[in-house]
């Protein structure tokens, strides 16, 4: 009789030390991470690229900072031409504001986003240079970056289709050659061993320049 009092007194005890553990959270008991829930609630590129969008149209520096990098920021207020006309949509990371009732310079017409989690971490934008050759340095910059979005902010789609159709070789070296009036614009040169790229700009200082086309030379 003692050893069932014993052995039941053992089992009472037991019972009584589960009820006195703290229970698991729900989270743990289903074996779902916590973090599950914080990555099913991250907002879309498109609705964080729109609020940065919304901070700018309002010159509210804090809220924007609150949604982008300090880069980010001080690119789209740095914005020279009116607000984009329209949302574009995103492709991937990737979101779009566009003019549709203005020309400006490049293939942009606007605001290119790229969105990363729940900021926007770069402002691509349509640029206003006033001279010919600042066109041109900021097109090869691009090429020698290795930056398409960079590119477009200057040329045409078609432009810089053909200038990244063969990756920028770090080994050439290149030799700014100036611009030249051309019939309808300008022609800036860049000079390499056997041969040159042209760059070929059209704009005024009022309007802007960008680079309309580019054609290769072969010595």
């Amino acid at each position: 009789m003692s050893i069932r009092r014993l052995v039941l007194g053992g089992a009472a005890a037991t019972a009584s030390a589960a009820l006195m553990l703290p229970s698991a959270p729900a989270s743990a008991q289903a074996g779902t991470p916590v973090r599950a829930h914080a990555s099913a609630v991250q907002e879309a590129p498109g609705k964080v690229a729109k609020k940065l969008f919304a901070a700018w149209g309002a010159r509210d520096r804090r809220a924007a900072a609150r949604v982008a990098t300090p880069s980010a920021v001080r690119s789209i207020f740095s914005y020279p031409y009116r607000t984009p006309d329209e949302f574009a949509g995103c492709s991937g990371n990737v979101c779009r504001f566009v003019h549709t009732s203005v020309n400006v310079p490049g293939g942009l017409d606007g605001f290119l986003m790229v969105v990363s989690g729940s900021k926007v971490t770069k402002v691509y934008r349509s640029r206003h240079l006033t001279t010919p050759s600042a066109a041109a340095r900021h097109l090869f910059t691009a090429m020698r970056r290795n930056d398409r979005h960079l590119a477009l902010e200057i040329a045409g789609t078609s432009v810089v289709n053909r200038l990244f159709r063969v990756k920028y070789d770090k080994r050439v070296v290149y030799h700014d050659q100036g611009c030249s009036p051309e019939p309808k614009g300008y022609a800036c040169a860049y000079s390499y061993e056997g041969g040159a790229l042209f760059m070929h700009v059209h704009g005024s200082k009022t309007t802007g320049y960008e680079v309309r086309s580019v054609s290769y030379v072969a010595d």
